[in-house]
């Protein structure tokens, strides 16, 4: 196992309300249909959803992409039975994931009264070099 590279996000959870509040079609538009569950089941707490938006962005970065050549509900990040961040990847970025040989992406999200954020590691089976 090795790492492929680390990514880190922060971003103003007040921007991701405002997002929320200006476009109704916000959550669909980045968020799968098992995150809007996960939302729905908190209340839809603005913070958790500021934490997953900054977690996809850590996630992109950690794969040394951006948001490129996928999008952003091909990253999925839900929560296991004690509440740790567990991330899936589809379609796109699921492709991407087998050419660079991914093992696993690991998130961290965090979050205080005005920001919320994430840092990401890509763990790849072996080393991979773009040529």
């Amino acid at each position: 196992m090795n790492i492929l590279d680390i990514g880190i996000d922060i971003v103003e959870i007040g921007r991701i309300k405002e997002a929320i509040n200006k476009n109704n079609r916000f959550l669909e538009k980045i968020f799968t249909e098992n995150e809007i569950e996960y939302f729905k089941s908190n209340n839809f707490r603005v913070e958790s959803i500021a934490g997953n938006f900054s977690a996809k962005e850590a996630i992109s970065k950690s794969l040394g992409t951006g948001i490129r050549n996928f999008n952003f509900k091909d990253i999925e990040i839900l929560r296991n039975e004690i509440g740790k961040p567990i991330v899936k990847t589809y379609n796109n970025l699921e492709k991407i994931c087998i050419d660079y040989n991914v093992l696993e992406i690991k998130v961290s999200i965090s979050h205080c009264k005005e920001y919320a954020v994430a840092n990401a590691i890509t763990i790849i089976k072996e080393w991979y070099y773009e040529q």
